[in-house]
């Protein structure tokens, strides 16, 4: 890679203590993502992948190694700095669409970027929200509450929040693990377009084979351990 890298996870262990035991989850995995950079990490449930996740989110802390993202260490943080990492750093698409019922679309996206900028006025802050919300086709969608929308349009409002600030990444575990497959591919599409027009870094948990191998590259996680899969194209 040319530049740098916006994750730069190396030799990362993790473990927990479970009734006075420990249980390792990750071994020495080692990741790099660059700006505008898909990554999908596929593998059964239990091996891992959404541990990596956390710890790239600054959820969870790792009992060895260093998992730096854009450029900071994460390790050495404390959770007023990881709070203040994640409004500025990180946009997360879960599976559930985790959207506040009460809340208009816009309202949703408007909420997750008046966070993320204080700063902002509330005309900018509507006016941001309303573009990125155009963004993912929902221009026409601005005053649905969640209850009005569609599951996929509903995913697309969770995209729009998480790109909203324009963070530098993206963390996605299984969007489309709640879609039929015409409309995740649909909400895929916009992901990755998004990703490639913000120059932002992806890094993409699924169950979906097909959709795995739209990424850039491929990560496949087996018992705490990540190795990259050669995918053909």
């Amino acid at each position: 890679m040319t530049q740098a890298a916006i994750v730069d996870a190396r030799d990362v262990d993790y473990a927990l203590e479970i009734a006075g035991r420990p249980l390792t989850i990750l071994r020495k995995v080692n990741l790099r993502v660059a700006p505008a950079e898909v990554v999908a990490i596929v593998g059964p449930s239990g091996s891992g992948k959404t541990s990596l996740l956390m710890l790239l989110a600054g959820l969870e802390k790792a009992t060895g190694g260093t998992v730096a993202v854009n450029g900071r260490d994460l390790g050495g943080m404390s959770e007023d700095e990881l709070a203040r990492f994640r409004r500025h750093t990180l946009g997360i698409v879960f599976q559930s669409f985790h959207l506040i019922p009460s809340l208009t679309a816009l309202d949703n996206v408007g909420m997750a970027l008046e966070i993320a900028e204080p700063n902002l006025s509330m005309a900018q802050i509507r006016e941001k929200a309303a573009a990125a919300l155009a963004s993912v086709g929902l221009e026409k969608r601005l005053d649905h509450r969640p209850s009005a929308l569609s599951g996929g349009e509903q995913q697309r409002v969770g995209l729009a929040r998480a790109s909203v600030a324009n963070p530098p990444l993206l963390l996605a575990d299984e969007p489309t693990g709640n879609l039929d497959q015409k409309t995740g591919a649909i909400v895929v599409d916009l992901m990755f377009d998004l990703a490639r027009r913000n120059n932002t870094a992806v890094v993409l948990i699924t169950h979906d084979p097909a959709l795995a191998a739209r990424a850039d590259r491929v990560f496949t996680m087996t018992n705490g351990e990540l190795t990259e899969t050669p995918v053909a194209r």
